[in-house]
């Protein structure tokens, strides 16, 4: 029974500029259609932007970067926001933080992440922690997006979504 509409999943992490990102871009890469991602951080910064090896490991990966930008969370909380179906929280300080009462109340999972940001070394290094963060998260995604259909139904979802977070550790 094919969806009347997208799956709409929100990735949540701190300051959404690298984890959130990276899963948002890749899910709309993978999800042909199906599924539509947003992300958004629980406390971007002033003037946050996309951590630009972020953007430069995607492009690497041949998936376009173009029209991602950091956001609040609030933004998805609104009353007028796109309707969420599933929220992952990609990094542990998100996963622990009380989250604002979303629209519809959508189904949860946490796949932690650790953060690319964090790597020290040179710009190839610190780049190469990106394209494995990328990496790791495209393989759950992919695992994801092959779900049968009863598997992403409300009722099932937040289930799968939780066995894909233990299936793999990154």
């Amino acid at each position: 029974m094919p969806m009347s509409r997208p799956l709409n999943v929100l990735f949540l992490c701190t300051h959404n500029s690298a984890r959130s990102i990276l899963a948002e871009a890749m899910l709309n890469h993978l999800g042909e259609g199906r599924f539509r991602a947003y992300s958004a951080g629980s406390s971007p910064r002033p003037n946050q932007q996309p951590n630009p090896l972020a953007l430069r490991a995607l492009e690497a990966e041949g998936i376009s970067p173009a029209g991602l930008h950091s956001k609040s969370w609030d933004v998805f909380a609104a009353p007028d926001a796109p309707r969420m179906d599933l929220i992952i929280t990609v990094c542990d300080n998100a996963a622990g933080e009380v989250c604002p009462v979303w629209p519809g109340h959508p189904a949860s999972a946490h796949w932690g992440y650790p953060d690319p940001s964090n790597v020290e070394g040179s710009e190839d290094e610190r780049l190469q922690a990106f394209r494995a963060t990328l990496a790791a998260i495209g393989r759950r995604l992919e695992r994801l997006v092959a779900q049968p259909p009863e598997a992403l139904r409300h009722e099932s979802l937040a289930a799968t979504a939780r066995a894909l977070a233990q299936e793999e550790r990154p």
